[in-house]
């Protein structure tokens, strides 16, 4: 018999927009075979399911229940395919908790650690895997800025401490004339800001996941900024600004110790389902940082999980069902 499968997209900031596109990939490589797939919008304006005729069904969220015409139909499982809140940050994982609904994805827990930047690379640093040095400010309630200044090394990256897709980041070389502005961007975003000082080195990123109790790592993607580009901004990521190489040209050695990495950084956070994991490799010390890790890693044709699952030689439709069955069973 199908299973019933709410496909969750939207959400309530900045990364709706990406968020949509991951859904339609998603919804598109969902094996209709195995899964009844609805595919429930959540903005500001509610919680819906359209039809094809064009009429919208609001999701009864005492139950996360449908009613269509005189059915009602309830979910086994949750997809969720949204970036930023609530959907990556343990909002949404904590209601689907207490309906007992299970959920691709790591729980509430680990969601709402791994989406604050300032708790991840703590709880990161006291497991032993190398972070960056930083510095968190808080609105209204930070010190000087020749305090920031004489803390950390330049150059630095400033942003919004809960949030993703690169969204009021800035790389600082001049303190004297770039670090209030870079601050004051990331504050429009956030009341909480990072400030890291940059780690030099080459950048990967690569996806994890378990599947039947066993930790998996997808083949390195090394990411390259182009040249007029400063760091791997919003531009970069998704306006083709960069460079995207899949598999990663790196020796064994390199690649061992960033997957290592990676499974180890699986486990510390209690991870589930898929997410991804950026590092900087910084061949002179000869160890992979960890920048950040991506609960709900961008599912888009052209987003860097897709790109390894295929180069992994599996198709996204096997991939999914594979995230599904786990959170099933487990």
């Amino acid at each position: 018999m199908k299973k019933n499968i709410a496909l969750v997209t939207g959400g309530f900031s900045g990364e709706a927009v990406i968020s949509y596109k991951s859904a339609v990939t998603i919804d598109n490589n969902l094996d209709r075979n195995y899964f009844n797939v609805y595919k429930i919008d959540i903005n500001s304006q509610g919680w819906f399911y359209e039809l094809i005729d064009g009429r919208k069904i609001e999701i009864d969220k005492n139950d996360f229940s449908l009613q269509i015409d005189n059915q009602k139909i309830k979910f086994d499982a949750v997809f969720i395919g949204m970036h930023g809140t609530p959907g990556e940050d343990g909002k949404l994982q904590g209601y689907f908790d207490t309906l007992k609904i299970p959920y691709t994805g790591c729980d509430a827990a680990t969601s709402a650690i791994t989406f604050n930047k300032r708790y991840a690379v703590a709880v990161a640093g006291m497991a032993g895997i190398d972070v960056a040095k930083s510095v968190l400010l808080i609105k209204n309630s930070f010190g000087s800025l020749e305090e920031i200044i004489s803390t950390l090394k330049f150059p630095v990256f400033i942003k919004p401490n809960n949030g993703g897709s690169s969204i009021g980041m800035s790389k600082v070389d001049k303190p004297a004339d770039e670090l209030a502005p870079a601050i004051e961007k990331a504050f429009k975003e956030d009341d909480q800001v990072l400030v890291e000082e940059m780690i030099k080195g080459r950048e990967f990123t690569v996806g994890v996941f378990k599947s039947k109790g066993n930790i998996i790592v997808l083949p390195l993607t090394e990411v390259k900024a182009d040249a007029d580009k400063a760091f791997f901004d919003f531009e970069a990521k998704y306006q083709g600004k960069s460079t995207e190489t899949t598999p990663a040209v790196v020796d064994e050695v390199m690649a061992d110790k960033i997957r290592d990495a990676a499974k180890k950084i699986y486990t510390v956070f209690n991870c589930k389902g898929v997410v991804r994991i950026d590092f900087i490799y910084n061949e002179l010390k000869g160890r992979p940082y960890m920048l950040e890790v991506n609960t709900i890693p961008g599912q888009s044709e052209a987003s860097i999980v897709p790109q390894q699952v295929k180069v992994m030689g599996w198709s996204l439709s096997e991939f999914y069902t594979k995230l599904i069955n786990e959170c099933l069973e487990t």
